[in-house]
């Protein structure tokens, strides 16, 4: 599989506007070609294990919720270090533009192989979290299933994302909450969530 599209020099750019606007981003060609495909080729060597629900104490496995494989990325592999680095790139500009307060971003690879799916959830809940934008990563196409669907307070539909290489979509993690449909073929991304001191929690208004 080769990757070929236009490196998109203003993608930093796009962002912040369709951000403050409504509090989500769907950006296609946000990723180099050349890093899309070394990542594509990287998570296939790795090491992935069944994705659990809840964090610390409560994390447990739970195939009626979410059946992806997941694995973290680490700035000791030198492609995933270039992926973690657009991502610092990013954190700078948000935190110049919104006023975030970023300090921190951790990702992992996800796989979802036929069938997989990841019901609706939210990534983060007001005052229980320090996640604050949450990152989506597409490293291969599927033409069906596997879609990203993300809904706003209301439980109401605002965009249906076909899994496409090289988009990024970011939305903040305790507005939107989202789901992964039912795959049809095998879908690699990265999953990734930018963090702020805990003191400085609460909802972000994209109107403010």
């Amino acid at each position: 599989m080769s990757y070929q599209w236009p490196t998109l020099t203003d993608w930093l750019e796009q962002i912040a506007p369709a951000f403050y606007q409504q509090g989500y981003v769907v950006l296609e060609q946000a990723i180099p070609a050349d890093l899309c495909q070394d990542l594509y080729q990287d998570v296939q060597q790795q090491a992935l294990t069944a994705a659990g629900v809840g964090r610390q104490g409560q994390h447990q496995l739970n195939q009626q919720i979410r059946r992806d494989h997941t694995a973290w990325l680490s700035h000791n592999n030198p492609v995933q270090q270039r992926y973690l680095q657009l991502m610092a790139q990013l954190q700078q500009d948000m935190n110049r533009r919104c006023f975030l307060g970023l300090i921190d971003f951790e990702a992992h690879y996800a796989r979802y192989q036929l069938g997989d799916f990841y019901q609706k959830h939210l990534d983060a809940f007001v005052g229980r979290s320090n996640r604050v934008l949450s990152t989506v990563c597409y490293l291969n196409t599927v033409e069906q299933g596997g879609e990203l669907l993300i809904y706003d307070e209301q439980e109401q539909l605002v965009s249906k994302v076909q899994p496409k290489a090289g988009t990024l979509v970011v939305f903040e993690s305790c507005r939107f909450p989202h789901e992964v449909l039912a795959a049809s073929e095998t879908r690699y991304s990265i999953a990734g969530w930018f963090r702020h001191n805990s003191s400085l929690q609460g909802r972000i208004d994209p109107a403010a």
